[in-house]
């Protein structure tokens, strides 16, 4: 579909100069021709370079084997966010020396992820819990936003909640992360998105068995907001024309997998019949082995759900803005909910490497590397993953063959400040050297997260 808002288009380019610092509109902006037609950001909450370590020893052998390894273009990010005046953290940044000379150092001062979100979703920093404004609670215009304001059709897909702070950093705009009803009902009345895809069914256990009372609504916008989804009826006016745009709400396994192939509706809402993660969730040994607990199979992937909307978007002649986030490898390296989880976090790292090579082979099918822009990168690192024995030094992670928990050790229970890494294939991808100015001595060349939101920006032109 395409859509012609003008005006609107005229002042979210303003907007964004004004927030991105800018005295002039970026000469990206004035060119006739964008330099990728799709953007596609995919987002492994929680992954540290460490982490891709542990899986690609798990699933390899050996390092680095993952797909966006191999991309041509590979940064790292700094991801810290924005404090208040006065706090102990205000203007802390991120400094590599510090880094690499105290172990302790990036224990402190991390972001979360709507912070997090929302610097890559705008290329400004925010204070902590806040989605879609800056730090005096002003309205950010978002990369999703300016996809739509130039035709493009957008969504945005998660293995957690829809509402989470990841897909709500993308689409909505609020004071705090926690209020899920009110973020939930801003995404599915008041946003242009064509696909939100995610879990968060409150009819539904971790397990994805049927409940005989339902959990909260709040992670779907209330239960107003589910009646009016159930019934077919909720959504607002997406392409400008007047009407209203109503969801089509998808539930099952089953009507996920049929999105991937052939005619698609105008505009999906899938909530995944699950509580609050696709598996990570599940009940069973939470310290077992990878796929020693079976997964639930009545959830469908997060591989399935990225070629439903590819499938769905792709039909706009005019491109697509697509953010698939893997929440929950976060989850799943948190101390502080549960031990730290080493065999689930693999499968969420395979299952989202599966997510990415979904995508490249949409594009080989699709499109082609000239006109896409697929980015890997994550929020922040969650969990200090460090080889054993680690603490005062740095040591790495073991190797224990293809098919085995690496040696690893979690020296945090919640996030840290350490960079994270970017990955990126695409022509438009050459952007990232440019911004990538900063320089870290085990890491190497890094640009910031708010930069990224800038290039994102840019490469939509």
């Amino acid at each position: 579909m395409t859509r012609k808002r003008t005006t609107r288009l005229v002042c979210l380019l303003l907007a964004t100069t004004v927030a991105l610092g800018l005295t002039t509109v970026p000469a990206a902006a004035k060119t006739t021709k964008p330099a990728a037609k799709n953007v596609i950001v995919m987002i492994a909450d929680g992954f540290g370079v460490n982490h891709n370590t542990a899986g690609s020893f798990y699933e390899y052998g050996k390092d680095s084997r993952q797909i966006y390894n191999r991309f041509p273009f590979q940064f790292a990010m700094s991801t810290y966010m924005a404090y208040p005046e006065g706090d102990e953290c205000d203007g802390a940044g991120y400094d590599p020396f510090a880094a690499w000379s105290d172990f302790e150092y990036v224990m402190s001062c991390a972001t979360d992820s709507a912070a997090a979100a929302t610097a890559m979703a705008t290329g400004v920093k925010t204070e902590d819990g806040v989605i879609g404004q800056d730090a005096d609670l002003a309205d950010l215009p978002n990369v999703l936003e300016f996809a739509e304001e130039l035709g493009k059709a957008t969504g945005v897909v998660t293995s957690v909640e829809w509402t989470h702070a990841t897909p709500a950093g993308f689409v909505a705009h609020n004071q705090s992360r926690n209020n899920y009803a009110g973020i939930g009902q801003e995404m599915v009345y008041n946003s242009a998105a064509d696909v939100i895809m995610g879990a968060g069914h409150p009819w539904f256990g971790h397990d994805g068995q049927p409940l005989a009372t339902p959990n909260t609504f709040k992670y779907v916008g209330g239960q107003t907001t589910w009646d009016d989804l159930v019934a077919g009826t909720a959504g607002g006016d997406a392409d400008g024309d007047t009407v209203a745009d109503p969801w089509l709400l998808v539930q099952t396994r089953a009507e996920f997998q049929s999105l991937a192939s052939g005619p698609t509706p105008k505009r999906v809402l899938g909530t995944a019949q699950v509580y609050q993660t696709l598996q990570v969730s599940r009940s069973g040994d939470i310290l077992a082995d990878p796929y020693v607990v079976p997964l639930t199979p009545t959830v469908p992937t997060l591989e399935e759900m990225t070629a439903a909307a590819l499938n769905i978007l792709d039909d706009d002649p005019d491109g697509m803005f697509l953010m698939i986030e893997g929440g929950a490898v976060d989850w799943a390296s948190h101390g502080n909910y549960n031990p730290n989880e080493s065999g689930r976090m693999i499968e969420e790292l395979i299952d989202f490497e599966r997510s990415v090579e979904a995508v490249v082979d949409w594009v080989k099918a699709n499109s082609n590397w000239g006109e896409t822009l697929l980015i890997v990168t994550a929020d922040h690192e969650t969990g200090y993953l460090n080889g054993p024995g680690s603490d005062p030094s740095w040591e790495p992670i073991g190797n224990n063959g293809a098919g085995f928990l690496p040696g690893m050790e979690w020296y945090s229970v919640d996030h840290t400040n350490s960079l994270v890494m970017v990955a990126a294939k695409g022509d438009a991808g050459r952007m990232l050297r440019g911004y990538a100015d900063g320089f870290d001595p085990v890491r190497g060349r890094y640009l910031d997260n708010t930069e990224l939101g800038q290039l994102i920006f840019r490469a939509m032109g």
